[in-house]
Formats: structure tokens, sequence, C-alpha cells
């Protein structure tokens, strides 16, 4: 193996992980404060354990696939974006050559190159690669960003159904009177680990990101109960 290839072994980067990372987050994060926020609503309203436990079952099932068709259709609609972008950098590929790679040279320009050596660059990666550099340098798809539906999709199904079964396993151990302050403490700090375990994964501030994820969970879980508790009251 070559030091290069060991090289590109070891290095690791934040931003290539950022696509699956987004979407788990996303999903985990909404699992948690949807489900949560929809257990102490119900639960301010006086509603009996049994149908607490059905309404946040019917949340983690509904907010999965919801969040699984959205990330689909999001994705999707990005990466038709993407192959209609690559299918018109074939065709100019073809048709206009020469403009392509002047193109392609000026970029190189504007990113500090001398203009001899934008021109070298340009007419080597064409050689090698023509529309793997336009897409990359003039369009910026790569491997490592382009859209993939059915993984954000899955991604956000599952991190959903994760982060919503942690409130339902409250509601399931225990009693009654407790249910509320429980899930309360018991989401607020599956949220701030969340924040946590993303921003070390993404090599940001864990502070930040607990604190954030906290602040709006908590918000959302206060209006929900407000919503509950009047609307228990005027029934």
């Amino acid at each position: 193996m070559s030091r290069y290839s060991r090289h590109r072994q070891r290095e690791s980067h934040q931003v290539g992980r950022l696509g699956w990372l987004r979407a788990a987050v996303l999903g985990a994060n909404d699992g948690i404060v949807s489900t949560a926020s929809l257990i102490i609503g119900v639960a301010v309203a006086a509603a009996s354990p049994q149908n607490i436990l059905i309404a946040g079952v019917a949340a983690l099932v509904a907010g999965a696939m919801s969040m699984a068709a959205g990330e689909y259709v999001s994705v999707s609609a990005q990466s038709d974006t993407e192959e209609a972008d690559l299918a018109k950098e074939r065709r100019e590929l073809v048709e206009e050559t020469e403009s392509e790679r002047d193109e392609l040279t000026r970029i190189y320009v504007h990113r500090g190159l001398d203009a001899e050596l934008a021109r070298k660059v340009a007419l080597r990666l064409m050689e090698h690669d023509a529309l793997g550099a336009h897409a990359r340098d003039e369009l910026g798809i790569s491997e490592m960003n382009t859209a993939r539906p059915l993984q954000a999709a899955f991604a956000s199904a599952t991190s959903f159904a994760t982060g919503a079964l942690l409130p339902l396993l409250v509601v399931l151990i225990m009693p009654r009177p407790l249910l509320v302050p429980a899930t309360v403490t018991a989401s607020l700090g599956f949220l701030a680990l969340l924040g946590i375990i993303s921003a070390r994964t993404g090599g940001a501030s864990p502070v930040k990101a607990a604190a954030r994820v906290v602040f709006w969970g908590g918000l959302a879980m206060a209006i929900t109960a407000a919503a509950g508790a009047l609307f228990g009251a005027a029934a």
C-alpha cells in the first residue's frame, strides 16, 4: 500500500458525514420532541394510561412514515436536479468542448492559479474525466455530497422511531401520577445526549448543540402541555 493510500485511510473529514448525520439527527430529535410532546399533551388532558400509550405509538408510526416520505421526496428532487445538470453538462462537453475547457480554466484562475497552470490543469483533468471535473468544480457535485434518497429516507425513519421509543418507554414503566414530570425529564435528558453525540460526530461544540436542542424541545413540550391543559379543561 502506498504512503498516499495509508494517509487517505487515516484521514477523516467531518463534512463527509453531513448527509447521513443531518437526516439521523433530525429524525431522532423530531421523534423525541413530537412523541414526548404528544404524550405530555394527552396526559395533561387527563387521558387514561392506555390512551396515552396508544397516542404515543400512533405518533411513532405516523411520524416515522412522514419523515421517510418527506425526506425521500426532498432528496429525490435534489437528485433529479443534479441529474439534469449532469445531462446538460454532457451535451455541452460534446458540442462546446473548447468553451467548457475555457470555463474550467477560468474557475482555476479564480481559485488562485496563474493562467498557464490553470490551462494545463484543465486540460489534464478533462483528459482524465471531463464530466467528473466539471461536475465537481463547476456544479459542486461530488460522490461525497451527491443526493441519496433511499439512504436519507431510511435514516430519517429509523432515527425517528428510535427517538420516539424513548419517551414511550417512560410511559410503559412510570406510574400515572409521575408520567408527565418523568417524560419531561427523560426527554430533555435524551435531547441533551443527542445534541452532545451529534456535535462530537460532526466536530462541533457539544455544549452549544445540547443547549440548542434542549431549549427548543422544552419549548415544544411546554406549548403542547398548555394546549392539552386548555382543551382538557374545556372537555
